[in-house]
């Protein structure tokens, strides 16, 4: 259901749902409070009365609504199993100090190259520092959806829908693949490095845990696939892994020395073909080869999200679609570099 409340400062608006109703939902059987007031004392336990009430009486605050867009106050009868709807309060955030990049726009779609360090959509603690948010700002345009996601520290193209009639066929072409994506990493190479013995796909069965943030390879049935291709030598330098940085290792692991001295560092093609998180990234290391400035893999380093001097070295550089409206080829291309290291490049 769309909110009522249109963007504030590029930041949607939240939802909620009330208990009660002809729902689905975990929360269809409790019972309904009598009140507003009653109902968001329930929500939000750790909040003070006037806490709450800014939500519904304070003239700049979140402006609860109901699903028609009717302010609803502490008093109200509350609306079994409606939607309700308010602005939540966002904290100041340091600015990430690199500019989105229009390449195309159109009446349905803008594409933009999202700079390294900038979250795609809002997401935990950054929320004004997204994509999404910086771009409705700047064009003045309240509707733009994000359509799919890069990570935070990945640069590259980044699709945007500006009206919500024609979004979900931009959506649909996302969720069944029907996106061809192309990559472009730097990595380091060891010192035995072959890259005929470098496999043309990499299948792994991919498991994160829950409050970790690395994603490990483990055994069993593949639920990735990542096509790369080698491009050559790219600039030379001396690195060693820590013993224990090395990942788990899939079946089809053809560089398995993770400790050996990083002597080199290489460029790679990929092309996902699905779309796990961390998948790329978890795929090279898993080969030995690990992508510069990745601050995760092999090891967790714990980075600061306000530390720009290493950017990851990987770039979403290629979408390739039929436009699902006009039924044309389309392309789009990336015109971040990747970079190597100051005083290594070949």
């Amino acid at each position: 259901m769309r909110s009522p409340l249109p963007p504030r400062e590029g930041i949607s608006a939240t939802r909620l749902r009330a208990p009660g109703g002809k729902q689905t939902s975990a929360k269809a059987h409790l019972p309904v409070p009598e009140t507003v007031e009653s109902w968001l004392a329930q929500e939000f336990p750790d909040h003070s009365p006037q806490d709450r009430a800014w939500l519904t009486e304070h003239p700049d605050g979140g402006c609860l609504t109901d699903e028609t867009g009717r302010p609803a106050g502490p008093d109200d009868p509350v609306m079994p199993g409606g939607f309700y709807f308010f602005h939540r309060p966002v904290p100041h955030e340091d600015p990430v100090p690199f500019a989105l990049t229009v390449l195309h726009e159109d009446r349905d779609i803008v594409v933009v190259d999202k700079p390294h360090f900038l979250a795609s959509t809002p997401n935990g603690r950054f929320v004004r520092q997204s994509a999404v948010t910086r771009l409705r700002i700047e064009l003045n345009e309240p509707d733009l959806v994000a359509v799919h996601r890069l990570d935070r520290v990945t640069a590259g193209l980044l699709l945007f829908s500006r009206r919500p009639e024609t979004r979900g066929a931009y959506q649909v072409l996302f969720q069944n693949r029907r996106v061809h994506k192309t990559y472009r990493a730097l990595a380091w190479l060891p010192d035995d490095f072959d890259p005929h013995t470098l496999p043309a796909v990499r299948r792994t069965r991919l498991h994160k845990t829950k409050g970790d943030r690395q994603v490990v390879e483990i055994p069993g049935a593949p639920n990735t696939e990542t096509r790369l291709r080698f491009e050559g030598i790219r600039g030379r330098a001396a690195r060693r892994l820590p013993p224990e940085s090395a990942p788990v290792v899939g079946p089809e692991a053809s560089l398995p020395n993770h400790e050996a001295e990083l002597t080199s560092i290489g460029e790679f093609a990929l092309e996902p073909v699905t779309g796990k998180t961390h998948q790329l990234r978890v795929h090279l290391n898993g080969l030995g080869v690990p992508m510069v400035g990745d601050p995760v893999y092999p090891a967790d380093w714990a980075p600061d999200p306000y530390d720009f001097s290493d950017p990851l070295q990987l770039v979403a550089d290629g979408l390739q679609f039929t436009d699902p409206l006009s039924g044309k080829a389309r392309e789009f291309q990336s015109n971040f570099p990747l970079s190597v290291p100051t005083g290594l490049a070949r």
